[in-house]
């Protein structure tokens, strides 16, 4: 069941991004050349309209391979009209981020599912039900039922943003603290106090109060889902690059499956289907975020160094030699697979560490 949840939830998160880049290069007349789920060897295939739909053997990947770009050319080695090269620079820019873009909608229609489904998701407001004693909080004034408007200048719109604040943001001293109480707002100095227990500062409040989304509602907490989704992703990042997160806190595939999706399954299904959905549904739009964010960043073989070589033609009014640009993203590729093979050992060190 794993493996198929597993397959399932990483088919779903490729194929729309790979559909981004295959709708918007259709609308601006690149001819794609092969529509590829999955990576290595191919299973299955067939031929329709000019373009190759392919089913690999590693359903850890996929891609949308167009005419002209690197170096791909036709069966008579000539670029045609459908080339990737002969796009408007707006146009290809379009085809490269309609990716990432797709990834973020796909979020936002799980999250719309799982915002409906209010009997199973816990949707909290921002909101003090209660101010611990003692606490940070308390001691800053708040009181039952303040609604936290922000923390530091970042506007809060669940209450997990604030756990996800101190986690990932927080870097000591006191916070300026916007809350509302009684439709009027304050502003506070808030001292977060230290927690053994948890490892991590604490603001000093709790809520216990879900919110039932209905009608036009269900759209905001929806976006607030998929936003929080978001913010979680960069602030994570951040963490990597600032030394904060072990290798032992980072996943691929192998762990995503085993540690993720697997553990997940099995705690959520004594609670019955419902659940297992639910589960699932959250684990696709962290990925499905996860693929749009990491994408556009400004990395070669990435769409977010391919966005940068477009976005110099932009300026320069000309493009990059493909030869060069082509390069420079070969290079990038023989980075990525070499990380692969990293993470696929560091996978399979924290499940048999955990495992131990």
């Amino acid at each position: 069941m794993t493996i198929i949840l597993f397959i399932i939830i990483f088919g779903a998160v490729v194929i729309a991004h790979e559909f981004g880049h295959f709708l918007l290069a259709k609308a601006n007349g690149i001819h794609v050349v092969e529509f590829a789920v999955g990576m290595g060897p191919t299973l299955l295939s067939f031929g329709k309209g000019g373009t190759k739909y392919s089913l690999k053997l590693f359903p850890i990947g996929g891609a949308c391979m167009f005419e002209g770009e690197d170096g791909l050319q036709t069966k008579e080695g000539e670029t045609g009209e459908g080339s990737f090269l002969n796009a408007s620079v707006w146009g290809r820019i379009s085809t490269v981020v309609a990716g990432p873009i797709f990834n973020f909608i796909l979020a936002f229609i799980i999250a719309l599912v799982m915002v409906n489904m209010t009997d199973f998701i816990a949707i909290r407001d921002p909101v003090a039900t209660q101010v611990a004693e003692g606490g940070g909080a308390e001691a800053a004034g708040l009181q039952d039922g303040d609604r936290i408007v922000s923390i530091n200048g970042e506007k809060l719109c669940l209450y997990q943003e604030i756990s996800l604040y101190m986690q990932a943001t927080y870097r000591g001293g006191d916070l300026e603290v916007v809350y509302e109480r009684g439709g009027e707002r304050y502003t506070t100095m808030l001292t977060p106090q230290y927690d053994e227990a948890s490892g991590i500062y604490l603001l000093g409040v709790m809520n216990a109060d879900f919110v039932e989304a209905r009608g036009i509602d269900t759209l905001k907490y929806a976006w607030y889902e998929m936003r929080y989704s978001v913010k979680a992703t960069y602030k994570s990042l951040g963490m990597i690059f600032r030394g904060k997160v072990s290798r032992q806190d980072v996943a691929g595939p192998v762990g995503i499956a085993v540690n993720v999706v697997g553990k997940t399954y099995d705690t959520a299904k004594e609670y019955g289907w419902q659940s297992v959905l639910l589960s699932m549904l959250n684990i696709t739009l962290m990925l499905s975020v996860n693929l749009g964010i990491l994408n556009l960043l400004p990395i070669p073989a990435l769409d977010g160094g391919r966005l940068v070589f477009l976005l110099v033609e932009v300026i320069r009014g000309k493009p990059v030699p493909p030869e060069k640009e082509g390069m420079v993203h070969f290079v990038g590729l023989m980075f990525f697979m070499v990380l692969m093979v990293f993470i696929f050992f560091n996978d399979l060190s924290n499940i048999f560490m955990k495992q131990g």
